[in-house]
């Protein structure tokens, strides 16, 4: 098998369903021969890498431990799923306080044992905030650390393919931006079905204004659904796509979907949020986005949603002050 790169791949929260998941789509699709699994929690942490090791694969090297320093050392590239899973009756926004303390642990074990980690992908929730708890507590650069904010889009994707109940290949540049929570802003602007544009669609007997308002709803709450359904938090999708999003950072093909990332420009300040990018080898790079009036005013809602959440885990004492990032993380301007 050919690798993306020979460079040690951390799984961090690897005895979990995202992080074995994580594991397991990481070899499979190539990224590269030296992976390490780690987790608190040994004895499913053993299971785990059991079960891949038993899976025959050629070439790679998967080692595991629940030592921090023996995991974290020499990591090139890591993704953390290594939070508390959201359970029934709850929001990403209830996991705030124990997730943020995790994360906080997390960024000070990057910038010990590994602080020339190329990119670090950050999945658990609330993941805008954990994210960004991480890039202030790492000292990264605000583009070696990004979140997963894709599953909103490809929810979306979901939702119009099997309305229209056409492929989801049909449905192209499906977006939602902002939050990864009940506060996040669905665009239909850039989005078309079937080689027309949604927002022609809007309003018409094929897709009637309520129904629209209906769907959206549906995105917002997809995470709720899976674990109306299944009895759980989503597994399979996060840990795909955050490879994915891993894989691009690598050299990889490019990452299809938004990108939380951090944003400090003459719009938004000082946060973590789902927007437009490119990701490659240099890491995240935030593109411009722009929809209709009535869009970018719910993105303005779900960037103020954001900024509270924020300013919680600043009054929990996780974080300090915005005037003293720059002290903790020089390069957070």
């Amino acid at each position: 098998m050919e690798f993306l790169s020979n460079d040690k791949l951390l799984i961090v929260g690897a005895a979990g369903m995202i992080g074995s998941n994580m594991a397991q789509t990481a070899i499979m699709m190539g990224l590269t021969p030296n992976i390490c699994l780690y987790d608190p929690y040994l004895p499913a942490l053993t299971g785990v890498a059991e079960e891949l090791l038993q899976c025959g694969f050629e070439g790679v090297n998967i080692t595991y431990t629940n030592d921090v320093e023996e995991a974290f050392k020499g990591a090139a590239y890591i993704v953390s799923s290594g939070g508390a899973a959201r359970k029934a009756g709850m929001t990403r926004e209830d996991l705030l306080k124990g997730n943020a303390l995790i994360a906080e642990e997390f960024g000070k074990n990057v910038k010990k044992y590994c602080p020339d980690v190329k990119h670090v992908v950050v999945i658990f929730n609330p993941a805008d905030i954990t994210g960004l708890i991480t890039l202030l507590y790492s000292g990264l650069k605000p583009s070696q650390v990004s979140t997963l904010a894709a599953l909103d889009s490809t929810r979306l994707r979901n939702e119009l393919a099997k309305y229209f109940k056409i492929s989801p290949d049909t449905v192209v540049n499906s977006r939602t931006y902002g939050g990864h929570g009940e506060q996040m802003a669905v665009f239909a602007s850039t989005t078309s079905v079937n080689g027309k544009k949604l927002t022609e669609i809007i309003g018409t007997e094929e897709l009637p204004e309520d129904e629209w308002e209906k769907m959206k709803v549906r995105v917002i709450q997809g995470g709720k659904n899976i674990i109306d359904l299944r009895g759980r938090s989503s597994f399979q999708s996060p840990a795909y796509l955050s490879i994915e999003m891993i894989a691009a950072a690598m050299g990889g093909k490019p990452f299809r979907w938004p990108v939380g990332t951090y944003v400090d420009n003459d719009k938004f300040s000082h946060i973590m949020m789902a927007m437009e990018t490119t990701v490659d080898k240099n890491g995240v790079t935030v593109q411009p986005v722009k929809g209709t009036p009535k869009e970018e005013a719910e993105l303005e809602k779900s960037y103020e949603h954001l900024c509270k959440l924020r300013d919680e885990v600043i009054e929990m004492g996780v974080l300090p002050p915005i005037s003293e990032w720059n002290k903790l993380n020089p390069n957070i301007k």
